[in-house]
């Protein structure tokens, strides 16, 4: 079956979802939209379809079945209403937008149209994050006692001063917690179930920007695990994702994607693959350079249509990682509030 897909949004993103595309069998770039001519001319020119900077005319373009969202965050439950009003099926980049309320509207537009919704975490296909899940789900890390989630990356100034959106409340959502940190709070949620409390405090450390570059939160949920989870942009040059989980039965730390410890109370054959990450460049830079966990989800998105099935993560999935965050933002501005109760973080 040939699957004709049209692409929206003409930055980093958008190529990288270009290039996970074509590299699937049957798969081909139909249309791309943008609002920068430019950017999506050459999109065409390197990737394939027919470039538009009217959306309407972009949503009408035929043969297309799906779409696949790169634009700034706060447009795409907009753009994916418009399109699965199209009656076309709709692939959200992270996050699936900037509030639990825009999600649902996405959500239930879907489901009005009757297409398909996915999300593109492509945490949830790496070999390694799928075994470490593995670990915990058989018990044979025990009962989760303790875990430490950081991403301790590097944004430069211009990567802000250079857009007009990132780091804006409008059309970011947040700062390095909802761009940089989402993928973390997704892992959480999926390695470990729902939170039930959150305690938190944000700040903006080093970049001029309306929102947070720093987050620190502590998380606990319902199986009784206690986290900390701290995101930043500003920690120079940028260092590893790095993710440790402890249970009553032993501890792995994932690291790069990739799991480089295991002290476990029983011998495990084979945890320890020695199978490559993508070098660990997200730390300092925000173009993907290994596509493949992106080829996956856009992989397994066809599969979810062609079989009516759920995609790895659909909306509901995707809405849980926003509404984490929400309560991450708000735990931290009811820190600030006892503290200072005349200071107010500017928060839509």
């Amino acid at each position: 079956m040939n699957v004709r897909v049209g692409l929206i949004g003409g930055g980093n993103i958008s190529d990288t979802h270009a290039r996970a595309a074509i590299a699937i069998p049957g798969v081909e770039i139909a249309a791309v939209y943008g609002s920068n001519p430019e950017r999506v001319s050459r999109l065409c020119r390197e990737y394939g379809g027919t470039p538009y900077q009217d959306f309407n005319a972009f949503l009408a373009h035929r043969p297309m079945e799906m779409v696949v969202i790169g634009s700034p965050s706060g447009l795409h439950a907009r753009q994916g209403t418009a399109a699965a009003a199209q009656g076309l099926h709709v692939l959200v980049e992270k996050p699936i937008d900037i509030s639990v309320e825009k999600a649902g509207d996405l959500i239930a537009a879907c489901d009005k149209a009757g297409v398909k919704l996915g999300v593109i975490f492509q945490d949830r296909f790496k070999p390694e994050i799928l075994r470490l899940r593995q670990l915990i789900q058989d018990g044979t890390l025990g009962r989760l006692l303790l875990v430490d989630a950081r991403v301790k990356w590097y944004r430069p100034p211009e990567y802000y001063q250079s857009s007009r959106w990132r780091g804006t409340w409008a059309l970011d959502g947040g700062g390095a917690l909802m761009n940089q940190g989402v993928h973390t709070v997704d892992l959480l949620l999926w390695l470990l179930g729902d939170v039930v409390e959150v305690q938190a405090r944000t700040a903006t450390m080093l970049h001029s920007i309306e929102t947070e570059d720093t987050a620190l939160a502590l998380l606990e949920f319902s199986n009784g695990a206690l986290a900390t989870l701290q995101a930043t942009t500003a920690a120079y040059p940028g260092y590893l994702r790095r993710l440790e989980i402890t249970g009553s039965e032993g501890t792995v730390i994932l690291e790069n994607d990739r799991i480089i410890a295991a002290d476990l109370r029983k011998q495990y054959q084979g945890l320890l693959s020695g199978q490559p990450g993508d070098q660990g460049l997200s730390a300092s830079s925000p173009v993907v350079n290994d596509v493949r966990g992106h080829q996956s989800a856009i992989e397994d998105f066809i599969r979810a249509v062609e079989k009516d099935e759920a995609p790895a993560c659909d909306g509901r999935e995707a809405q849980r990682s926003v509404a984490l965050i929400e309560r991450i933002y708000q735990a931290s501005q009811q820190f600030l509030n006892c503290r200072n109760p005349e200071l107010v973080i500017p928060h839509p």
